[in-house]
């Protein structure tokens, strides 16, 4: 087994730093982080169900997208990544009907629990009235923007 420092030597003597941060990730370089971990997990786990979800919103006359919700199925969990309305569509329902979609969809994949953090300022309760529960929140600079993580079972 190769030792682990003698290999970021190596790669450090070639010239350039082995380690970099970046907030202009290029798309490829992304793709090769996520394809690497989805190739381990399915030869880990024997499992390939790994599949983006969406459910848009479509305004009636333009037939553009304005909101909706944006996250993925794996391995028997719906992960919610975002989910976004327009604040003259809030409180019409059209929110909830999004919710049930995705939960439903998830279920057809063969989701068993649903997971997803919100803000305290987003809609923590919006999901509480959806039978989604807190299962925890991570403190962040302002009370407001604390993570809120919740979960649901779809079962």
């Amino acid at each position: 087994m190769t030792d682990p420092a003698m290999r970021v030597s190596a790669f450090s003597e070639a010239g350039e730093s082995a380690v970099f941060v970046t907030d202009q990730p290029d798309a490829e370089d992304l793709a090769v982080i996520s394809d690497g971990l989805n190739r381990f997990n399915i030869q880990e786990s024997g499992t390939d169900d790994r599949r983006p979800l969406a459910v848009l919103v479509r305004d009636p006359q333009t037939k553009r997208v304005v909101g909706g919700l944006t996250g993925r199925t794996s391995l028997g969990l719906m992960f919610v990544d975002l989910f976004y309305l327009p604040p003259e569509l809030r409180g019409t329902g059209i929110g909830g009907e999004v919710l049930r979609r995705a939960e439903e969809e998830s279920r057809r994949r063969g989701c068993r629990t649903g997971v997803l953090y919100t803000m305290k300022i987003q809609a923590p309760d919006f999901y509480l009235r959806h039978g989604w529960r807190v299962f925890g929140e991570i403190p962040a600079a302002r009370p407001e923007t604390n993570r809120v993580f919740m979960t649901k079972d779809l079962v």
